[in-house]
């Protein structure tokens, strides 16, 4: 039975390239179930997205977030999003390509958002994370750190970690580490 269908699958594109058309590739259901996340984006004005390898490859995008309020207002930060096949079954990876003095966003620029590991569920969507990744900048979490010595300084001193946060942004170092420039 499966050999039927391959085989009039196989008619099917054969009569296609006959008739002078590409072949259509086939889109994975991850492919499809992004392509309507990003149809149906609502993005906060803080927010922009891109596709730096064109508009083809929909499943590596960037997203940009300059947020207006908090420690981190006048700052840009970039967010690679890869996104594979098997999604919304699998999170996206996302990748802060922005140094940034945050708890929970190390230097590597991994982003420790709880949506994007155990609390992932297919319900939930590439505006999901973007609205939590925003969320990051105007309420960092310094319960559920990646950078432990960030996450202190907020805890045990919000001034001298708002001061921290100005000296990274506007390129400088905070302790041994150097932050360029992203104000």
């Amino acid at each position: 039975m499966i050999n039927l269908f391959k085989i009039k699958g196989q008619k099917r594109e054969d009569a296609a390239n006959a008739n002078g058309r590409a072949p259509v590739k086939k889109q994975s259901a991850g492919e499809l179930r992004l392509h309507k996340d990003i149809g149906e984006l609502n993005l906060p004005k803080t927010t922009s997205i891109s596709f730096p390898n064109g508009k083809d490859d929909l499943m590596n995008f960037e997203i940009s977030i300059r947020p207006d309020e908090g420690y981190y207002q006048g700052g840009t930060f970039i967010f690679t999003f890869q996104v594979s096949p098997s999604y919304p079954h699998e999170p996206p990876k996302v990748k802060c390509k922005t140094k940034v003095y945050h708890p929970n966003i190390d230097l590597e620029g991994n982003v420790c958002l709880n949506i994007l590991r155990e609390d992932w569920k297919p319900v939930l969507n590439i505006n999901t994370v973007i609205y939590g990744l925003n969320l990051l900048f105007t309420q960092p979490n310094d319960e559920d750190p990646l950078n432990h010595d960030a996450a202190a300084v907020l805890r045990d001193n919000p001034k001298l970690f708002e001061s921290n946060v100005r000296r990274a942004m506007a390129g400088g170092y905070v302790g041994q580490i150097y932050f360029p420039r992203c104000a």
